[in-house]
């Protein structure tokens, strides 16, 4: 027998980061006051290995034949809405849940999704702040390592065993209070509200690299390489972005990025748009280098579906390096720890296919009990890079998810 499932119009209602039902948070997109937050869950389903991104797509697919779909909103967005959280790695686990209710608002208009034959209720959440304490550990490295890690890195980079490669890192908070995925959704919506702000499973953050959007036809890449860390100085900050925009050695790790992103789109698009130069875009804590790479899919007898444009967008070189294999190589044996789900896509599918995945970037795992969270950051190592200055850098990257957590 058919599952009920219906999506309808909503009138006024809080900010989605303050919505509360009666079920627990399980899931969230938002940037601004767009995106999605999600409750409950109806079905959770682990995908691994060399076909994760075909399996999600065949699973959703299955899931979707067993619902009985009424949608009385219609576009992109509506209707069933499938979470995805994928590890950077494909022998590792990656999550895909549906949850039972769903709230978006989108340009101005919102409406709520639910599984079941009564629309629930909305309500305010009320945030109560504990003041918890924190314990930081090094993670799998310590900063001489990581820093050691690096210099490797260019020294293998400059004997011309690759060209480049991203190296993360990752430290470890312990709390003597839960730590409320919900408290910290509110957090960093305060202080970045231009990311991209995540939960699928505990994983939770606020990337502001989005790898892949598909709506309709239009397909779209925000590729992020090339960063500085911000001062805090207004006059000295436009100094630092000009440089920065000036910069070889990140306009060169900016390059490796786009162009990988580009070279996987082409088999699909009929037309692609790679603007001639990045912009830099700003952030509280740093900025970047910025491209929005964005394509018409061909008209084809195939369906493309969002999962086929992760599947040749990942990983690219923004998080992986280049050449992708070489790179993958040396990750494994200098990094020494496991990604799990951090830099991996994470976002959202509808009925359709259509949907927006980021890349799980500025993020931390927070473990079952709550009681601790994993939060990563990762540098782009090229032959003119110094370990000291990726040092900081990481640290800087690091920063949204701390400062997120001391105000819980």
């Amino acid at each position: 027998m058919a599952v009920r499932i219906t999506t309808e119009l909503l009138g006024d209602h809080p900010r989605l980061s303050e919505i509360s039902t009666e079920l627990p948070i399980s899931a969230s997109w938002i940037r601004g006051s767009d995106g999605f937050i999600a409750f409950g869950t109806y079905k959770s389903h682990v995908v691994q290995g060399k076909k994760r991104f075909a399996e999600s797509s065949a699973w959703w697919q299955n899931e979707l034949s067993q619902l009985e779909i009424k949608n009385n909103v219609h576009g992109v967005g509506t209707g069933p809405i499938l979470f995805a959280s994928f590890s950077f790695d494909e022998d590792q686990p990656s999550l895909l849940t549906i949850p039972e209710i769903v709230v978006v608002q989108k340009n101005g208009k919102s409406w709520i999704t639910w599984i079941g034959s009564e629309q629930p209720e909305l309500e305010k959440r009320v945030i109560q702040q504990q003041g918890i304490q924190l314990t930081w550990e090094q993670g799998a490295l310590s900063d001489s390592e990581w820093s050691h890690a690096v210099e490797e890195s260019v020294a293998r980079i400059k004997d011309g065993e690759l060209e480049k490669v991203v190296l993360a890192r990752d430290l470890v908070a312990h709390s003597d209070h839960n730590i409320d995925p919900a408290a910290m959704i509110q957090s960093l919506e305060t202080e970045y509200p231009s990311t991209w702000l995540f939960l699928v499973d505990n994983l939770i953050g606020a990337t502001p690299e989005l790898l892949v959007r598909l709506s309709k036809s239009l397909v779209t890449s925000r590729v992020l390489a090339g960063t500085i860390r911000r001062t805090g100085n207004e006059e000295r900050d436009f100094a630092l972005a000009g440089s920065l925009a000036k910069s070889s050695k990140d306009l060169e790790e900016h390059e490796y990025a786009v162009r990988s992103v580009a070279e996987a789109l082409e088999p699909f698009a009929s037309s692609t748009n790679v603007p001639d130069a990045p912009f830099v875009l700003h952030l509280p804590n740093v900025m970047h280098l910025a491209t929005d790479v964005t394509g018409v899919i061909n008209d084809t007898a195939s369906k493309v579906d969002i999962f086929k444009l992760i599947a040749a967008l990942h990983p690219s070189a923004a998080v992986c390096g280049t050449p992708t294999d070489s790179a993958r190589k040396v990750i494994a044996e200098l990094e020494v720890m496991n990604r799990g789900r951090y830099a991996g896509p994470v976002g959202w599918v509808d009925a359709h296919g259509d949907g927006e995945m980021g890349i799980a970037l500025r993020c931390g795992q927070i473990s079952p009990d709550q009681k601790s969270i994993r939060v990563f950051a990762g540098c782009g190592i090229v032959a003119g890079s110094n370990a000291e200055q990726e040092l900081a850098e990481s640290q800087a990257k690091l920063l949204p998810i701390r400062s997120a957590l001391t105000r819980l």
